[in-house]
C-alpha cells in the first residue's frame, strides 16, 4: 500500500499564535496543491524546559493545541513525538530518515528560528539544503510581528499571566483557551444563587493572572457565557491552597461533575479580592455577570 503523503508544520506550537498560524496556513495550502494530508508535528513536553532544567508553564496543554491547530488551521493530523527520542537524533537522520522514511512527507515547513535535532544543530538553512538534496520541498517562515512586537509563546505567557487577555487575544489570533474536567469544589457557589463548574489548572500549564474574567466555556449542548474566577478564593479559603478555575455559566443548569469543558478568556473584570463576607462576594459576581453580558452583546455583535 501506498504511504501516506504529507505536508508537515515543524514546531512546538505552544498556544498556536499567530506566527504559528503563519506556519499552519502554508500546510493547508501546499497540501492541498500536492493532494497530501495537511500535518504538524510537535513534542510531548517543552524543549526549553528540557534544554534548561527550569520548568516552563504552557500556554497550552497537548490537548488544546491539537484542537487549535485542527479547528483554526484546518490541520488533520497532529504528531506528537517524545522530545528526549527526537533531542539525540542526528539532525539529518531527522530529515530523511524520520519525517520523509517514517512519516512520508513531501514538504515541510518551520519558522525562521526552528532547531532540531542533536544538541540543536539543525537549523532552518541546514533544513532547506537538506531537503533540497533529498527531493522534499520546503519553506522557511519569517517572524510575525504584531503592534512592532515579534508574536512569541514568551511575550504572550508574560500577558496570560498578567491577566491582560485582550491583549493576548491579539497576538494569539483567538481568546486564550483552559480545558479540563469539572471536579467537586467546595459548592459554595451553589448556596449563594452562583453555582461554579470547578477546574484544575492542567499540570504544567501556566494559570492566567489571578482575578474574574468574562469568559466563553464549550459545553457538550453549546457554548455558554460564564463568569471565571481564577485564583484561590481568598474570602472563602483561609489556607490559599490549589488554584482552582470556577465559571459560573450563566443561564445554565445540569450536572458537569467529570465532563471536560473548554473556557475562552476574553477580558478581566477586577482582580481577584477578599470580601467582608459572602452577601459581599455574592453582589460582586452578580455584578460581574451583568458586565459580562454587556461586554458580549458589544463584542460578539
Amino acid at each position: 500500500m501506498e504511504k501516506q503523503r504529507r505536508v508537515i508544520a515543524l514546531g512546538f506550537f505552544d498556544g498556536v499564535h499567530m506566527g504559528h498560524g503563519a506556519l499552519l496556513r502554508t500546510v493547508a495550502e501546499r497540501a492541498k496543491a500536492l493532494d497530501a494530508l495537511p500535518c504538524a508535528f510537535t513534542f510531548d513536553h517543552s524543549p526549553a524546559a528540557a534544554v534548561t532544567g527550569r520548568a516552563v508553564p504552557l500556554l497550552t496543554s497537548v490537548e488544546d493545541r491539537t484542537r487549535l491547530m485542527k479547528e483554526l488551521y484546518g490541520i488533520r493530523e497532529v504528531i506528537v513525538a517524545p522530545f528526549d527520542r527526537m533531542r539525540q537524533m542526528d539532525w539529518q537522520d531527522f530529515v530523511v530518515q524520520y519525517l520523509q522514511q517514517e512519516l512520508g512527507a513531501v514538504h515541510v515547513v518551520a519558522g525562521h528560528d526552528f532547531h532540531f535535532g542533536y544538541r540543536g544543530e539543525g537549523d532552518p538553512r541546514r533544513l532547506e539544503e537538506k531537503c533540497a538534496g533529498s527531493g522534499m520541498g520546503c519553506d522557511i517562515i519569517p517572524k510575525v510581528e504584531v503592534d512592532g512586537v515579534t508574536v512569541s509563546s514568551t511575550y504572550i505567557r508574560t500577558l496570560v499571566g498578567a491577566g491582560k487577555m485582550e491583549r493576548a487575544r491579539w497576538f494569539l489570533g483567538h481568546p486564550h483557551v483552559l480545558s479540563g474536567p469539572v471536579v467537586h469544589g467546595h459548592e459554595l457557589g451553589r448556596t449563594i444563587g452562583t453555582p461554579t463548574a470547578n477546574l484544575l489548572v492542567p499540570e504544567g500549564v501556566l494559570s492566567p493572572g489571578f482575578g474574574v474574567y468574562a469568559t466563553r466555556v464549550h459545553l457538550p449542548d453549546g457554548v455558554h457565557l460564564a463568569v471565571t474566577n481564577v485564583g484561590v478564593r481568598p474570602t472563602v479559603n483561609a489556607d490559599h491552597t490549589a488554584v482552582t478555575v470556577e465559571p459560573w455559566i450563566l443561564d445554565y443548569s445540569g450536572d458537569l461533575y467529570g465532563q471536560d469543558v473548554r473556557v475562552e478568556f476574553y477580558t478581566q473584570l477586577r482582580p481577584e479580592r477578599k470580601f467582608s463576607g459572602v452577601q459581599a462576594l455574592r453582589d460582586a459576581i452578580l455584578e460581574n455577570a451583568r458586565q459580562t453580558r454587556d461586554y458580549f452583546k458589544k463584542t460578539l455583535r
